[in-house]
Order: structure tokens, then C-alpha cells, then sequence
């Protein structure tokens, strides 16, 4: 199984979904580390992705889901997935693999990029990430999981959604 977690950014994705893949005993990967150079170098100048930069990104991040899949292997991704059709890409054709969005406050959210330090994302593209924001509906293969107070509360909630037998250790 894969397992991306996704939402918009500074949505704790990255945190949630680390600590995911440490309770799971699974690795764990960033979408960021996927992103060309170029795609680093608009963000960090505060200009937004459109869709022909996040293509040729979602489609390697496709491609090392599908070898880690021939291999049998594990993950949990943080990947921000904002669209339908970027969902549809990293899911289609893919049976293993689980979504989670996590549905996080916008003030939350504006509170947290304006305290990260050291990040390529800029505070001032979250208005851009809700533009792009095609939240999950129903039909999609996705399940939202509202944040709880600590990130901790936040995996075990999606430990519950991915493993309602309570069974984890018999998926990994």
C-alpha cells in the first residue's frame, strides 16, 4: 500500500505523514523532493505552479510509486494533490494506493506558512494553492480527516480510516 497524504500546503502533511510512516515501520517521501529545479527556483520567487509545471512532477512522482509497487514496498507520500485530475493521475490504475486529505483551517494554515522559516513556499502563495484547490468529492478515491490538535491525534485518526480492524501490523 501507498499512502499519500495530501492538502494544501502547510496543511502538515509532511509531519503527519512522517509520522505515519514511523508508526507504520514504512518509508516515507516528499513530493517536494520531486519538483524540477525550476518549479523550486517560481516558488521561492513567489510565483505560483500551473498545471504544465505540476505535470512532468506528478508524473515522476507516478513513476516511483509504480516501482515501488513492482517491488511490494510500502510508503506513506506527502504530496500537496490539489486538483481532481492530479488525484485521478496518482491514484488511476492503482489499486494500492490510499488518499488522505487533511482539511485544515485557511487561518491555520496562514498562521503556519508565516511562521516557517527556511521553506521554498512562500506565505504569500497560499492564496494561489486555494485557487487551484479542487477539493475532494464524493466518487474520488480520497477520504478528508479533519486535523486534530496534535499531529499525533492526526495519524491515529488515519490509522483508524486505512485500518478499521485495527490490524496495521498485518498490512505492513
Amino acid at each position: 500500500m501507498i499512502v499519500i497524504v495530501a492538502g494544501v500546503s502547510g496543511s502538515g502533511k509532511s509531519t503527519v505523514g512522517a509520522m505515519l510512516a514511523g508508526r507504520l515501520g514504512w518509508r516515507f517521501a516528499d513530493a517536494d523532493t520531486f519538483h524540477s529545479a525550476a518549479n523550486i527556483a517560481k516558488m521561492r520567487a513567489g510565483i505560483p505552479l500551473r498545471d504544465e509545471d505540476r505535470w512532468p512532477w506528478l508524473k515522476a512522482i507516478s513513476a516511483w510509486m509504480d516501482e515501488l509497487i513492482a517491488r511490494g514496498e510500502q510508503a506513506v507520500l506527502a504530496c500537496s494533490a490539489l486538483k481532481r485530475s492530479y488525484r485521478d493521475l496518482l491514484l488511476g490504475g492503482r489499486p494500492s494506493a490510499r488518499m488522505i486529505f487533511l482539511a485544515v483551517d485557511r487561518e491555520v494554515l496562514a498562521k503556519r506558512l508565516a511562521a516557517r522559516h527556511g521553506h521554498f513556499f512562500p506565505g504569500q502563495l497560499l492564496d494561489s494553492q486555494f485557487a487551484a484547490l479542487e477539493p475532494p468529492q464524493p466518487g474520488e478515491r480520497v477520504v478528508s480527516v479533519a486535523e486534530a490538535a496534535e499531529p499525533a491525534e492526526t495519524v491515529a485518526s488515519i490509522v483508524a480510516v486505512l485500518f478499521p480492524e485495527g490490524d496495521h501490523e498485518a498490512q505492513a
